[in-house]
């Protein structure tokens, strides 16, 4: 609204009041301008620019070092770290790697043609004295085929009361036609290579055979029903560890009484050790009762990021918060842009955290927590008496008051993971679980159901956690599709994928 000449009072002491509320007014807009213009420049990151937290070194140290010269009052310079040194650049491997010595190898032998075995100085005949091999990599498209199941009929001549016919092997899909190969291939593509049903068909069809996206969607909703006993096991594992990673991300759902889709969730809990278990959960939304449910009978470490849903869980006392450092890093490196000042130092003390990380990677969980109390507590508490200081000198709304908010109200959970040497610094690991959902969501774009998001939770937990432990997925799915019809319950625990793994013959038997 535009002020007119005789809006403006002329009392001097009205007059201040209006100017106060003036300038008060436009600090809001400017922060609100600030705030709209932060979130404009990560959306376009977002959308075009480098996702990875990339700090240029130089910057950095030339921020650090201009930070340091601005003295306290009392002449003392400010306790800041030092940028730690970062890891040295892999060198670039040189020459073509071998082909892999399980390949099968076809021997095609090329002989000089009969009219040039003739020696060009004195006119005798050629004789072969030396091959060289040279090795060529060729691809043949996978082939569909038939296995005729040819039962027997057996009588007796004598009587003629008897007649017997030979049992049908048990099939993965009772009455169906796919073998547990052609189950494997369609799960496989779908949860590990990220191929919608629609096209697979479109694939099928190049090979001569006609499978309806729905007649797809059918015999993955069987491979779910057969695997959920798998899956209930796998989860009872996880349950089981003292240390919880997890995460979730947005599945889009179709609703029928919606024009367009609705979000649901997809949670991944990954349990402690290298290779480790992940499971996925389903929720219909993010509501708190998706993780309560799930780890309700969890007593451990719980390390996620700070969704309020988790605090019942802290409540009770048996679950143990330990927050990511990667999450309060990022509020820093976006903070980047509007105030370095203040976000390069903080970047700095966080970088040093990393160091200490890196150097007792591969380390027992007792020489990391001895290496943590001694050079990472000292880093953490020169953060936290910068973190203070800076609290009341930023707005809190900004981008850097959030970040030094974020941080300062999550401390106690920052630090715990000084505590036990089992524990990491970040959650990156969720993140790179949940990585392969996102790509995948980019091409099936949807789930049909709930139901649906509960069949995907079972089949991307099987599959990641075979790729995990550095199983083919293929393979797995489709040695287990082929016993699990007959194989005892008592023994269920075989077919997970880390039992399997170790029942397999070595490479080199």
């Amino acid at each position: 609204m535009t002020a007119t000449p005789a809006a403006v009072p002329t009392d001097p002491e009205d007059l201040r009041q209006y100017c106060l509320q003036l300038l008060t007014e436009l600090g809001d807009k400017q922060q609100l301008i600030d705030k709209l213009t932060h979130q404009l420049a990560l959306f376009r990151r977002y959308l075009y620019g480098r996702r990875s937290e990339h700090l240029d070194p130089a910057q950095l140290l030339l921020e650090f070092a201009s930070w340091v010269q601005a003295q306290e009052p009392d002449g003392t310079p400010p306790s800041a770290p030092a940028p730690a040194p970062l890891p040295p650049a892999r060198p670039r491997g040189h020459g073509r790697t071998p082909l892999p010595a399980l390949l099968p190898r076809r021997r095609v032998e090329h002989a000089l043609p009969e009219e040039r075995c003739t020696c060009t100085a004195c006119g005798a005949r050629l004789v072969k004295i030396d091959e060289e091999t040279s090795e060529q990599l060729e691809y043949q498209p996978a082939s569909l085929f038939v296995i005729e199941h040819v039962r027997f009929t057996y009588a007796c001549r004598a009587c003629e009361a008897t007649v017997v016919t030979a049992e049908k092997p048990a099939a993965p899909i009772d009455k169906g036609r796919p073998g547990p190969g052609l189950l494997a291939q369609v799960v496989t593509a779908k949860y590990a290579d990220h191929l919608p049903l629609n096209r697979q068909t479109e694939i099928f069809a190049r090979h001569g055979v006609a499978l309806p996206r729905q007649t797809l969607c059918d015999w993955v909703a069987a491979v779910a029903d057969q695997l959920s006993p798998l899956y209930a096991d796998l989860k009872a594992g996880v349950l089981a560890s003292p240390i919880i990673h997890t995460d979730d991300t947005i599945v889009p759902v179709l609703d029928r009484e919606r024009t367009d889709t609705r979000e649901g969730r997809l949670w991944v809990y990954i349990g402690e050790g290298q290779p480790a278990d992940i499971v996925y959960d389903y929720t219909p939304d993010r509501s708190r009762a998706g993780p309560l449910a799930f780890l309700r009978d969890f007593r451990g470490y719980l390390q996620a990021d700070a969704y309020a849903g988790y605090d019942a869980l802290y409540a009770t006392g048996r679950v143990v918060e330990v927050a990511c450092w990667a999450h309060a890093r990022r509020y820093f490196f976006d903070a980047k842009a509007s105030d370095p000042a203040r976000a390069l130092p903080a970047l700095g003390f966080i970088q040093q955290l990393y160091a200490v990380e890196r150097e007792v990677k591969g380390a027992d969980a007792e020489t990391r927590r001895a290496r943590r109390d001694e050079q990472a507590r000292p880093v953490l508490a020169r953060f936290r008496q910068w973190l203070d200081a800076q609290a009341d000198l930023v707005l809190p709304k900004s981008p850097i008051g959030e970040a030094v908010g974020y941080a300062r109200a999550q401390w106690m959970a920052l630090t715990r993971y000084c505590e036990d040497g089992a524990l990491t610094i970040d959650n990156n690991v969720s993140e790179r679980a949940l990585r392969k959902v996102v790509t995948g969501r980019a091409n099936w774009t949807f789930c049909g159901s709930d139901a649906g998001g509960e069949r995907a939770a079972i089949l991307y937990s099987l599959v990641a956690t075979c790729r995990s432990h550095g199983l083919d997925p293929w393979a797995y799915l489709c040695d287990v599709l082929e016993r699990i019809p007959t194989h005892p319950n008592r023994q269920r625990a075989d077919l997970l994928p880390r039992h399997w793994k170790s029942a397999q013959p070595s490479p080199s038997a």
